[in-house]
């Protein structure tokens, strides 16, 4: 899958790729890539796919933190 961040924090959806081969599967032209939620809308057989771009948008904006074994307390 390919998507990118675009104003606003909305993830913009270019394109979905086929597992095995990285071929095509479905594709947006750039005057109308949809964001997340329009996605899903126009694809909702794709859950699994949407969820993927998700967690792949939060764990690059949030990355998770390195487990050095000790928990850290904030007041």
């Amino acid at each position: 899958m390919t998507w990118r961040l675009i104003q606003n924090q909305l993830i913009s959806i270019v394109g979905v790729h086929n597992a095995c081969d990285a071929s095509p599967a479905l594709s947006f032209g750039p005057a109308a890539y949809p964001d997340l939620a329009q996605a899903r809308e126009l694809h909702p057989g794709l859950t699994k796919v949407w969820d993927a771009v998700r967690h792949d948008f939060w764990t690059k904006l949030i990355p998770p933190r390195a487990s050095s074994g000790r928990q850290r307390q904030w007041a």
